[in-house]
């Protein structure tokens, strides 16, 4: 720490007067001192984040950074401006101008000493004496954190004390023993590049909620890692505010709750006033639901993209105290929440290709050597030559989100290069798993390996992909690979082989699970199974994504029947739900459901698996295949025997209306408010999505 500011970063006479000019000439020393390589490589990257979005604050400070490829090791240099730099703030130009240099890699340790500076300069006093100092030295000592003669014990260091209390990442309302009076906030701040303005809108956060009596809890989700905020402290919250340019981590924490949603350097500037805000919106009993999420989430409402208000599955690590076996299974929706688009894009498109030219399609010419532009067939050999090159990123993709749910970033090269192993020695879907499990483990027991700093800068670029591919590449080639090809050749061998009873009973099942949590883990589970051999597709493993296509339709168009059929038994809310169940289970989305199922579980959920059980029997009897991985209705033509598929289809959902009528009627109507009878609302659980 005591080498990362020394006086000959420190300019207290900075001539420049553009933010391009400050940047060049404080970037100068650090190329000076050896710690960046390449200056104009550098300030381009400094340029680029830039652009993100500006760095300057109010107060009268630039604060320009970038993690770079050509810095050497952290390092801070420190200009003061004989004139004003338009930095972008508010308030005007800026006279205090600090140049962050981070490597591309930079361990967490030194981040955080970063995040601790970031954290300091809301601090006045601190902020006066830099302005006041006439000595390069006393400066530096400043920023690095030394108390300077009859310095206030507000200036911070490396995690010292601010005024008022603690002024590290976690102080602010602890999860048990506090007092009920004071209002509780939790909070998350972000940044694109996680070194600054993260750790400064936290502290500008919890010095407001100290001069506001306000407990607040603040997650930083910066470069140098996160720690979840307890789950207790979570719970026992009041509000939430998120100032954030960057996608929440696990934002669903905090659905349910009154929520401030701002950027980052509304955190900076506005932190009182972000508090006062959830205070009124609390005060008025407003709260967010899981809908009103980041946009950046993936999209609820499919049966086979993650739930609603899920985020990056990287981010769904488990929370403190859950088990190996929840985290596994996040690590595993991970892998699959991202392979959905392939399956999506791939699968369509090869089915409209075998709908338009016919099932010899795929002997068809490549359509980069022969393409005639008023043929059909060259039309449909494009789309299916196109969705089958998607299709081929199914196991590689699955693969390196796995590692990448398990070891975030540096777990994706090998995670790719296992999958794509499996693909070459014909491992298929079961091959993608293992290889993402193994890549996500090797990059962890490398990440956790003690090395030299002067290879830190290296680590995540060079040594952990070169490392973990390798590994895992002899592993899968040569290991582990041949005995999961041998299962994965049973496997389709099984299928293709499948009639009779055995059939029927393997679409009962599917149906059942594509009906328990409807979108949840036990619906990827079966819905991932039918997709899987979708890459080595024979008639067995088609009549296996038929049946569980028309499983995972019946949930929603049975509770569309039940509440058109006896509108009576349903409350104003769920009938008005049962008309877009309509539409949603006609397109295969089984979440379509889960309204009812939540406020009705012990009825809905039971019929809906009745009804699914039964279609997927029926459509394995029926020996219906299908060969897009999606679509519903609307790829009928793509469905063989469509007649007797619908017909399944159509059963499943009379049954479970029928049963869902059935068993309402027998609990009585609701009162006539439209309002749910108290036995509705004392079984109301989450059904997980």
């Amino acid at each position: 720490m005591s080498d990362m500011i020394t006086a000959d970063l420190v300019d207290l006479d900075l001539a420049a007067r553009t933010k391009q000019a400050a940047a060049r000439s404080l970037a100068e020393r650090m190329v000076a001192l050896g710690r960046v390589t390449d200056l104009d490589g550098f300030l381009a990257d400094v340029e680029a984040r830039e652009a993100q979005m500006p760095t300057g604050l109010d107060g009268g400070i630039g604060i320009p950074h970038c993690r770079s490829a050509h810095v050497v090791e952290p390092t801070l240099a420190f200009g003061r401006a004989a004139h004003g730099i338009d930095f972008g703030a508010a308030d005007g130009p800026a006279d205090l101008v600090f140049l962050i240099a981070a490597p591309a890699g930079a361990d967490d340790a030194h981040l955080a000493i970063l995040s601790s500076l970031a954290r300091s300069l809301t601090d006045p006093e601190f902020t006066a004496a830099l302005r006041a100092t006439t000595s390069a030295t006393a400066a530096a000592a400043l920023l690095r954190g030394e108390k300077p003669p009859q310095a206030e014990p507000e200036v911070p260091g490396t995690g010292g004390a601010a005024a008022g209390g603690p002024a590290s990442e976690t102080t602010a309302a602890p999860g048990g023993g506090a007092p009920a009076e004071p209002f509780r906030i939790v909070a998350v701040t972000s940044c694109p590049t996680g070194i600054a303005h993260t750790y400064m809108a936290a502290q500008a956060l919890e010095q407001a909620g100290r001069d506001a009596g306000v407990e607040i809890s603040v997650e930083t989700q910066g470069s140098a890692g996160f720690t979840r905020l307890d789950p207790a402290v979570v719970a026992a919250a009041d509000g939430v505010i998120l100032a954030h340019d960057v996608p929440v981590r696990d934002r669903e924490r905090f659905a349910g709750k009154p929520t401030v949603d701002v950027g980052v350097k509304a955190g900076v500037n506005r932190a009182a006033d972000l508090i006062a805000e959830v205070r009124a919106k609390a005060a008025r009993g407003e709260a967010t639901a899981p809908e009103d999420q980041d946009a950046t989430a993936p999209a609820p409402g499919t049966a086979t993209a993650p739930g609603p208000g899920t985020a990056a599955p990287v981010d769904r690590g488990g929370e403190p105290g859950e088990g190996y076996g929840a985290r596994l299974r996040a690590w595993l929706m991970s892998g699959v929440g991202y392979m959905v688009p392939f399956v999506a894009a791939g699968g369509l498109l090869m089915a409209l290709g075998f709908a338009v030219g016919g099932w010899d399609i795929d002997k068809a010419p490549s359509v980069a050597e022969h393409f005639a532009w008023g043929q059909a067939d060259s039309w449909a050999a494009l789309m299916f030559q196109i969705g089958g090159l998607a299709f081929q990123f199914l196991v590689p993709v699955l693969a390196g989100y796995i590692a990448y749910g398990m070891a975030d970033r540096p777990g994706l090269v090998p995670g790719f290069v296992g999958g794509a192993v499996a693909l070459t020695i014909d491992a298929g879907f079961l091959g993608g798993l293992a290889a993402g499990l193994l890549a996500g483990a090797v990059v962890r027991g490398v990440q956790r390996l003690r090395v030299p700093s002067a290879l830190r800068g290296i680590m995540p670029v060079v040594v952990i992909p070169l490392v973990a591919s390798a590994v895992v590449g002899f592993l899968m080639f040569l290991v582990v690979g041949k005995p999961i090809a041998a299962l994965q050749g049973a496997l389709t061998d099984w299928l293709a082989g499948l009639t009779g009873a055995n059939a029927v009973l393997l679409g009962a099942l599917l149906g059942l699970m594509m009906c328990f949590d409807l979108g949840g883990p036990v619906n990827k589970v079966a819905y991932a199974f039918a997709v899987g051999g979708l890459t080595t597709p024979t008639d067995g493993s088609l009549k296996v994504m038929a049946a569980v296509m028309a499983a995972g339709m019946v949930p929603p168009l049975a509770m569309a029947l039940a509440t058109t059929v006896r509108a009576r038994l349903f409350t104003r809310a769920e009938r008005e739900n049962g008309k877009a169940a309509w539409v949603l289970g006609a397109s295969f989305i089984s979440e379509g459901a889960i309204p009812f199922a939540a406020a009705d579980p012990l009825r809905v959920i039971p019929s809906v698996m009745a009804g699914g059980a039964v279609t997927g029997a029926l459509s394995m009897a029926f020996e219906a295949t299908l060969r897009a991985p999606h679509g519903g209705v609307f790829v009928v033509p793509l469905i063989g025997n469509p007649f007797p598929y619908l017909a399944a289809v159509l059963a499943g959902t009379v049954l479970s209306a029928a049963l869902v009528i059935a068993l309402k009627s027998h609990r009585g109507r609701p009162a006539a408010g439209g309002d749910p009878s108290p036995s509705a609302t004392d079984h109301k659980v989450a059904v997980t999505a």
